[in-house]
């Protein structure tokens, strides 16, 4: 209740003068006239839990969608497993275009790189001498033990290292080789008898073998010590390092046909088929399995079922009416989410000329239930995915018309039409939005407006306020005069 002091320095406050209610009155009036704005702010909320519904429904659409494109993927269809008898010596694995087929592998030699190793000194910290190092890639010939050539290896080429008194520790030298990409890689092994440098291939194959040339500043004349005692090549006898391993090839046969590769990974070497070899199998070959990925497609199979179940799950249930609640669901008599129901229904209850073998989802497993949903009959289903082309045909096929295409094709087209810019979610989402906007300016302007009125109330119920108080005063001081004039006529 406001209370003012006038310029006479009486106070005053609406309803004291005269005991007139004045809050509770404009109070009331108000709630009357309220009841327009109560109206927009319930529609508001009715119209916010739309727009969330609208949007899961579009999100439950969407997922439909990919799961739909996942099925009429070619990939998907054109898939395959590879399957190895001893994993431990052969492992498998399938590209895009692998066909089904069976093979017999024997591997006699992994490919391997070629190791060197220096002699011994006392610790990693001991020191050589400055000057410089050529590594080369290349191939030994084999024809000869030991080899009289070696060649180069295509596209490669020598890398030289100069080696400063700061960087000849054997520690140094090793990250210095490690820092030059030349294709090996060095390591300190070390044991009682001291530390020992090292030198790997960093690829296996006979063309990734390599020799070191070895330089030094200040020649000591004794190949055996300083920089020259890393130097080696494989066609002169007596270099300073010693190669424990030669760098060969790879030896297999598929099918009997004798195969050699620089790689334990040999890629394509049947077509979309990939072998990677872990070790020899000695006198008992490896059988090799390549059969289409059924097992995938009926994932997809499932993944699709399952999602275009929540779909129709979640579109009976928002609307739906509960008689006994008296509850609408969100888009109860939404015509167009009503329309989109309509739009599943018909796909599959519309037959399809796709496949020469069945014409309805019903017959491979995949049956309508009484509320809207599928029910999957895993038995015929996997009946199913035995006749695989039939299979693809008749949930793929892109035909020019609804009833000689696949029913996933019809389901994506459905998809694609009610997500794309021009479809039903983008119209349905600007028409609520559209709605918001006016309800949003309709509350603002009754806001006004009934901020007018409370004003416009106040001032008029505080002025009766004030016009009865001055009656009332009035009618006290006539009363006490005509008391009074009572008194002095007795």
């Amino acid at each position: 209740m406001a209370t003012s002091v006038n310029g006479t320095g009486s106070i005053s406050s609406a309803g004291i003068g005269s005991g007139l209610d004045v809050n509770g009155i404009v109070s009331g009036l108000m709630a009357v006239e309220q009841r327009p704005l109560t109206l927009l702010q319930n529609q508001a909320t009715t119209l916010s839990t739309r727009l969330s519904t609208v949007g899961k429904l579009q999100g439950y659409f969407a997922d439909l969608q990919t799961k739909s494109n996942a099925l009429t993927s070619p990939t998907l269809w054109s898939s395959t497993i590879a399957d190895s008898s001893d994993s431990s010596a052969v492992k498998v694995s399938t590209g895009s275009n692998a066909v089904a087929g069976s093979y017999s592998v024997a591997v006699s030699r992994l490919a391997v790189g070629q190791t060197i190793t220096s002699a011994t000194l006392a610790s990693s910290s001991d020191t050589l001498s400055a000057g410089s190092l050529t590594i080369e890639l290349g191939s030994y010939d084999s024809a000869t033990s030991p080899p009289t050539s070696f060649t180069p290896k295509s596209g490669s080429t020598a890398i030289t290292l100069n080696i400063g008194s700061g960087d000849t520790s054997l520690a140094a030298l090793r990250d210095k080789i490690n820092a030059a990409g030349a294709g090996i890689t060095a390591t300190i092994v070390s044991d009682a008898s001291g530390a020992r440098l090292s030198l790997r291939s960093k690829e296996t194959g006979a063309e990734n073998a390599f020799r070191i040339g070895a330089s030094e500043t200040v020649d000591d004349g004794n190949p055996a010590t300083g920089l020259s005692a890393l130097a080696f090549d494989a066609t002169v006898a007596g270099s300073p390092m010693t190669r424990s391993t030669n760098a060969g090839n790879a030896a297999l046969t598929v099918n009997g046909i004798d195969l050699s590769s620089a790689s334990n990974t040999l890629n394509n070497v049947v077509d979309g088929l990939t072998l990677n070899l872990m070790k020899t199998t000695g006198t008992s070959d490896v059988a090799v399995t390549v059969a289409t990925d059924t097992a995938s497609v009926k994932t997809a199979v499932s993944n699709f079922a399952a999602s275009f179940n929540t779909l129709a799950a979640f579109i009976q249930s928002q609307t739906a009416y509960n008689a006994d609640s008296k509850v609408a669901g969100n888009l109860q008599g939404d015509q167009a989410t009503l329309s989109l129901q309509s739009q599943l229904r018909s796909v599959l209850n519309q037959g399809s000329s796709a496949s020469s073998t069945w014409s309805r989802l019903s017959e491979i497993g995949l049956a309508l239930k009484a509320d809207g949903t599928l029910n999957t009959d895993a038995t015929k289903l996997d009946n199913a995915l035995g006749n695989l082309g039939e299979l693809k045909k008749l949930l793929t096929f892109d035909g020019s018309a609804a009833a000689d295409s696949g029913f996933v094709r019809r389901f994506k087209r459905l998809a694609d039409a009610a997500l794309g810019t021009d479809g039903m979610f983008q119209s349905r989402t600007e028409s609520i939005n559209a709605s918001v906007t006016r309800n949003t300016k309709s509350q603002d302007a009754l806001q006004h407006r009934l901020s007018q009125t409370e004003a416009r109330l106040r001032a008029q119920y505080s002025a009766l306020d004030t016009k009865m108080a001055s009656l009332s005063n009035l009618s006290t001081y006539m009363t006490q005069q005509i008391t009074q004039y009572n008194k002095s006529s007795a």
